[in-house]
């Protein structure tokens, strides 16, 4: 397995991607445990790190090998949160001054997005539920930066240069993404239009997010600050602080999103160039 790797590199990466994605299509489509009182589809996740646990031991490598380097975990992680933090405080004051404009309402929530046994949404506010997003996003955030941004760069990397590398990654990473709308489509609860707007939208945001911690870890020579940045995203962003506007919740929340990680991601850039530009001189 190990010599067949190191030849194929892309071959491979794409084998242990569609291995994954298989998992990761079963779940969304069949057990949908994001449609439970647990609210998050983790179980692919567990799998995907249990992929890359097996690819390294047959690459006789280990987790710090692929970014998860030891000493620079705490400072890593607060970093990560930081940067999320400053770019989405502009963020979400955009939001909210376009909706005030518009609605002149606008408020902020804190609760977790759930299911009762029998389907039906609720908003969850307690300890337990904020502990239990926090864990399965952590799970989350380890499978997609060990997967994405670790183990298949350290496949590809010895083939390809850093940049090819990281945007094939940043491709494979949007197609990824595109469990949700396509079970919307299927579901009927979105168009073929739809489907394809998200698709695309997916791709590109999902991708822009997958070059900035491609660059993070390349600047860092850890995956800590993405994780703390990815974590950010997740928890916060998308899962507790919401956005209410006529009684109606994140109606904006893809714009939010969009502003944080394109902010993010310049920030990221022109820190990288820089650093470049001082290794060459």
């Amino acid at each position: 397995m190990e010599e067949n790797i190191k030849k194929r590199p892309v071959l491979s990466c794409a084998i242990i991607f569609m291995i994954g994605g298989a998992a990761r299509l079963i779940e969304y489509f069949c057990i949908r445990t994001d449609e439970t009182i647990l609210s998050e589809n983790f179980i692919h996740k567990v799998f995907g790190i249990i992929i890359s646990a097996v690819v390294l031991y047959s690459l006789h490598s280990t987790w710090q090998s692929i970014g998860f380097a030891k000493g620079k975990t705490v400072s890593g992680i607060t970093k990560g949160l930081i940067l999320g933090a400053c770019c989405f405080v502009i963020a979400y004051s955009i939001e909210c001054l376009i909706l005030y404009l518009v609605n002149q309402n606008v408020s902020l929530a804190f609760y977790i997005s759930g299911f009762l046994l029998n389907g039906e949404t609720v908003k969850h506010s307690g300890v337990p539920f904020l502990l239990l997003c926090i864990t399965f996003n952590i799970i989350n955030v380890w499978m997609e930066e060990g997967l994405f941004r670790g183990l298949l760069m350290k496949i590809l990397t010895p083939k390809l240069s850093f940049t090819s590398a990281a945007l094939l990654i940043a491709f494979l990473f949007g197609i990824w993404h595109w469990a949700m709308p396509l079970r919307d489509y299927l579901d009927g609860n979105t168009s073929l239009a739809g489907l394809l707007v998200m698709g695309i939208g997916y791709i590109i945001l999902a991708g822009i997010m997958s070059i900035k911690w491609s660059l993070l870890y390349k600047m860092t020579g850890a995956l800590w600050m993405g994780l703390g940045d990815h974590l950010f995203n997740n928890v916060i962003v998308t899962n507790l602080l919401h956005v209410i506007s006529n009684g109606e919740a994140d109606s904006m929340q893809i714009v939010r999103i969009m502003i944080g990680q394109i902010l993010s991601f310049v920030l990221v850039m022109l820190c990288y160039r820089k650093t470049i530009k001082k290794e060459n001189c």
